[in-house]
């Protein structure tokens, strides 16, 4: 209980658990941050102030399909809305998430599912010892 970071939650189920409940999608979402397959996204800098993508283009959620980052950075951190917005999107994230990891299980796919994910999350493969360290006990090794 507890585990909420995307990667924390590849490397918890490569370990055998099955069983999650955090507050990070809600919590982070306070703060104007949105879950992506990259990592997060800061939607309250600038950089987003004239940015008329959705938060991921491959989510269906309600708030990717309706509101942009531009939008979000606006009401991000500032107002109950954007914290409501970010929150849809980042529980949506993390279904999709567990369900792909899921069908990669199903499939029996999930080594080569976890080492794409880290891939994505570190593409300069510069992985935390620890990640690395959890997986080799899952017997799983990173590309």
């Amino acid at each position: 209980m507890g585990v909420g970071y995307s990667v924390d939650l590849v490397v918890c189920v490569a370990l055998g658990v099955d069983m999650f409940d955090c507050v990070y999608p809600s919590r982070t979402a306070r703060f104007g941050t949105a879950l992506v397959r990259e990592g997060t996204l800061q939607l309250t800098k600038n950089q987003f102030a004239k940015d008329t993508r959705p938060i991921d283009k491959d989510c269906y959620c309600s708030t990717c399909k309706n509101y942009t980052r531009a939008y979000l950075h606006i009401v991000a951190a500032k107002e109950s809305t954007g914290a409501q917005l970010i929150t849809i999107h980042n529980i949506a994230y993390q279904m999709r998430l567990m369900r792909d990891i899921r069908k990669s299980i199903i499939d029996q796919t999930f080594p080569q599912f976890v080492q794409q994910f880290m891939l994505q999350h570190y593409p300069t493969k510069k992985y935390p010892n620890w990640v690395v360290d959890a997986l080799k006990d899952a017997n799983i090794t990173l590309l």
